[in-house]
């Protein structure tokens, strides 16, 4: 007989994905990507960009070597990321309901992490301009050696924060970043914006984060616990 496990009055930590959760930079990233490519007399089409949305940027820079960019790895990287945050310093494209769902966070005393495969210094652009130290725990993509969909990211998060694992959620827009966050423990929110994301019983679709509170957060966090212990059981 399986014992519901006893249920959480709010979530340990909430852990955000930035690119294409909080703002919505995926067509910055792709301009980036098309001009670079273009630079080597090469073309880069929509499609060969979606293959990118939500991967690691060393495995991007690495695909874009191979559409012709003769370039290393980091000078891609560091080309696109200031192609980008020039573009943010312009405009940042706030996706709807996410800096209200932080206040909120924050108002409530729960811990937030931003959990991001873009580089620490754009990652630091974005949080400021949400506000002044909004997030406890900052992970980016060089702070890690594994990217997403590996794990790392979102359990380096959890470690930083000192909390479990499980009692945290997760919120993600793309494919990678929800089987980074789903095999990592959290409960995972998939919001999805460019690209579908595939329905399951491993983590819960919103269309968007647009009126959501406190208390559906917690009890996302309440529902992945106790399908937790339904698998343990089988």
């Amino acid at each position: 007989m399986t014992t519901a496990p006893e249920p959480l009055d709010r979530p340990a930590a909430v852990l955000w994905d930035m690119d294409g959760t909080i703002v919505d930079t995926e067509p910055y990233w792709m301009r980036a990507e098309v001009r670079l490519v273009e630079s080597f007399g090469r073309t880069w089409s929509t499609e060969d960009a979606m293959q990118l949305v939500g991967s690691g940027l060393e495995n991007s820079a690495i695909l874009l070597q191979r559409a012709g960019v003769e370039l290393e790895v980091e000078q891609i990287i560091d080309r696109l990321t200031d192609e980008v945050i020039e573009q943010i310093e312009t405009e940042v494209p706030w996706r709807p309901g996410a800096r209200e769902l932080i206040a909120a966070l924050r108002e409530a005393g729960i811990p937030i992490a931003l959990v991001t495969m873009s580089l620490r210094r754009m990652a630091v652009r974005v949080a400021d301009a949400i506000g002044d130290a909004v997030f406890d725990v900052v992970i980016a993509g060089d702070d890690v050696t594994e990217a997403k969909p590996h794990p790392e990211p979102y359990l380096a998060a959890a470690r930083a924060l000192g909390v479990d694992i499980h009692h945290c959620v997760a919120i993600e827009d793309s494919q990678f970043g929800l089987a980074s966050a789903i095999s990592s423990g959290a409960a995972t929110i998939g919001v999805p914006l460019h690209l579908a994301l595939h329905e399951g019983p491993t983590h819960t679709l919103w269309s968007t984060l647009e009126g959501r509170t406190v208390a559906e957060l917690t009890a996302v966090v309440n529902a992945h616990l106790g399908f937790r212990a339904q698998e343990v059981t089988r």
